[in-house]
């Protein structure tokens, strides 16, 4: 068995961490890591930035989980959970053919970035999409209806319609600049409150109206102690000559 090597390497500026993903290692092996990864990433805490880069996956990556047991796949689908809960902002470099663990790790991160040549390659056995989170996630990114055109029918995903339906939010050819303008822009919003942003947006595809507003009015008391916390450090002599 292959061992995951995800050491992360710091991005410039050391506004957080890269790190590059290999989908053809095994399921807990990458599992492992990209724990591993979260815990290094809770460690460096706030304004932190987590950009993964996805090489391009092998056809055979196709049928994805591969030989293990649903308690393997629980431990995965709580690991990526985890990258998307983290208060660091996440970004995905996707190059070339996206499939399997890649899909999961690009459907759980707040930015996107393609190549020109990316595409999805979507995860079936036997003809049939597995049906892990991935599955989940995709009816929240594109809705119902899309959705179930592309898991019924088996559709890939092709680097214009994958634009279209909000998968990739950036396309560039030049990966460092990309990966460089992201970084400088998201790691200023890179905290526990972007996380709470993030977990509304993700809750308000299903809450209605009033479940969701005790979610809303909390978060919004929270910003305002932040504000008056913030306001309390300035002072009132520094808020005068501001």
């Amino acid at each position: 068995m292959m061992n995951a090597d995800l050491t992360p390497t710091s991005l410039p500026d050391d506004l957080g961490f890269m790190v590059e993903v290999d989908g053809a290692y095994p399921l807990a092996e990458l599992t492992a890591a990209l724990n591993s990864i979260c815990d290094q990433v809770e460690r460096r805490g706030e304004n932190s930035v987590l950009v993964l880069r996805l090489g391009t996956a092998p056809a055979e990556t196709r049928e994805w989980p591969g030989e293990g047991s649903v308690q393997a796949v629980n431990r995965w689908e709580r690991a990526v959970r985890r990258l998307e809960q983290l208060s660091a902002v996440s970004i995905v470099v996707a190059q070339g053919t996206c499939s399997g663990p890649a899909l999961d790790l690009l459907l759980a991160a707040d930015f996107r970035i393609g190549t020109p040549d990316f595409e999805i390659l979507l995860p079936v056995n036997d003809g049939h999409f597995w049906p892990g989170m991935s599955l989940f996630r995709l009816v929240k990114h594109v809705g119902l209806a899309r959705a179930r055109r592309i898991v019924l029918w088996g559709t890939d995903i092709a680097l214009d319609e994958a634009r279209e339906l909000g998968l990739i939010d950036q396309v560039s050819d030049d990966v460092p600049d990309a990966v460089r303008t992201a970084t400088v822009l998201t790691s200023r919003i890179s905290d526990r409150e972007t996380a709470v942003r993030r977990q509304l947006l993700i809750e308000a595809g299903t809450c209605e109206y009033d479940d969701a507003l005790g979610a809303h009015l909390a978060a919004c008391d929270r910003e305002l102690r932040r504000l008056r916390r913030a306001g309390a450090a300035v002072g009132p002599s520094m808020a005068r000559e501001l």
